[in-house]
């Protein structure tokens, strides 16, 4: 028997409506502090996430409830992808106290013998025994991040020992695997191309002749997912067993996420920053597309754009980020009465999704390399 987590780089926030593969031994921290411009965005946002949108086990996943029963993590559950948000947001804005908390609340809920469990029902009292690499790989980079900007040796041999943890059990074979189940001791069969973070994985604590393997394994797997220049976006997955790529649709936070972890390593496709650039200027980088690149929605979302402007940040573009944080910004809510009021959500539904909320966080805790 074997429990399948379902496959995204979101554990799943629904969209708000209307290296160079060589072994290095110490983190990439670029960018790490944030613009000024984004100081008093930042704030509002942190108190909308920290009044409303967070209970005793962490930020709620989506701040209407449920009965946290569904195959997805729904209502007030908490993911460990939220947990790890949080953590690089802390140290992107340099708050050493916020960072202790977020690390020590991460983990009390989700620390398993295996890592990190993705997934904790309250209302259940139920943690779940598969971790997310890509939730995995975050936690660990934000560590590394905080052993350095915080000088915090300790934050450095935690970051050591989990990376030591996640290539034993989410690599085989040189080869990185989606989840790990804690109980059944055993991995799904295949990657999803957005949880190849190379920036991190060249930095875990192993052998360089493994992180070597490891990096060049994972580095043509994400770079041959590319679909093409007329639409420069990536597949969704990769089979080990049939060597071959699938997507159901192309997500577009799914490819953006892809993208955004090319552009930190610097390999990313100029074509996909083209394209990326060409629709946040016309406002229209849609949900979903098609293979051949139609629009198959006409949904847009916080997480979107704040992606896109992560990524302008990382490629040193400062019209990119700039025009996708205005257009993230569409979607915050900037009436006082409302309860959603510096957050980012649906007014007339009063849902707000943790992923939108924590990815528009960590835009503003970005900044351009040129500033």
């Amino acid at each position: 028997m074997f429990m399948v987590l379902l496959a995204g780089c979101s554990n799943k926030a629904q969209p708000a409506p209307s290296a160079s593969t060589a072994a290095s031994s110490s983190p990439s921290l670029a960018p790490v502090r944030p613009s000024e411009r984004n100081t008093a965005d930042i704030q509002k946002l942190y108190s909308f996430i920290d009044k409303q949108l967070t209970g005793p086990y962490g930020v709620y996943t989506n701040l209407l409830e449920t009965d946290q029963s569904a195959e997805v993590a729904t209502g007030h559950e908490i993911l460990s992808e939220s947990a790890s948000l949080m953590m690089l947001s802390a140290v992107r804005n340099r708050d050493a106290g916020r960072f202790a908390g977020e690390w020590a609340l991460a983990k009390r809920v989700f620390a398993m013998e295996g890592g990190f469990s993705y997934r904790y029902s309250p209302e259940r009292d139920k943690q779940y025994t598969v971790n997310a690499a890509v939730d995995d790989l975050r936690m660990i980079g934000a560590l590394y991040e905080a052993g350095e900007v915080f000088d915090n040796q300790e934050y450095k041999d935690e970051a050591a020992e989990y990376s030591k943890k996640f290539y034993n059990n989410n690599v085989k074979d040189g080869y990185m695997f989606d989840i790990y189940d804690n109980y059944f001791h055993n991995n799904n069969g295949f990657i999803t191309l957005c949880y190849i973070n190379l920036s991190i994985l060249r930095n875990l604590s192993i052998s360089s002749e493994s992180k070597g393997i490891l990096l060049h394994n994972m580095s043509e797997i994400i770079e041959g997912g590319y679909l093409s220049d007329s639409f420069p976006f990536y597949e969704t997955r990769f089979d080990y067993a049939s060597g071959a790529y699938s997507s159901d649709g192309i997500n577009t936070v799914e490819s953006l996420l892809s993208i955004l972890n090319l552009t930190e390593v610097g390999r990313q496709n100029p074509e996909s920053l083209r394209f990326i650039r060409e629709q946040v200027a016309a406002g229209t980088l849609y949900g979903q597309y098609t293979r051949d690149g139609k629009p198959a929605n006409d949904i847009r979302s916080t997480a979107i754009y704040a992606l896109a402007a992560m990524i302008g940040a990382a490629a040193g573009d400062d019209t990119l980020y700039a025009d996708s944080i205005q257009r993230m910004n569409e979607f915050r809510v900037t009436d006082p009465a409302s309860p959603l009021y510096g957050g980012f959500g649906d007014t007339n539904t009063g849902q707000a999704y943790s992923f939108d909320n924590l990815m528009a966080l960590l835009a503003y805790s970005y900044s351009s390399k040129n500033e």
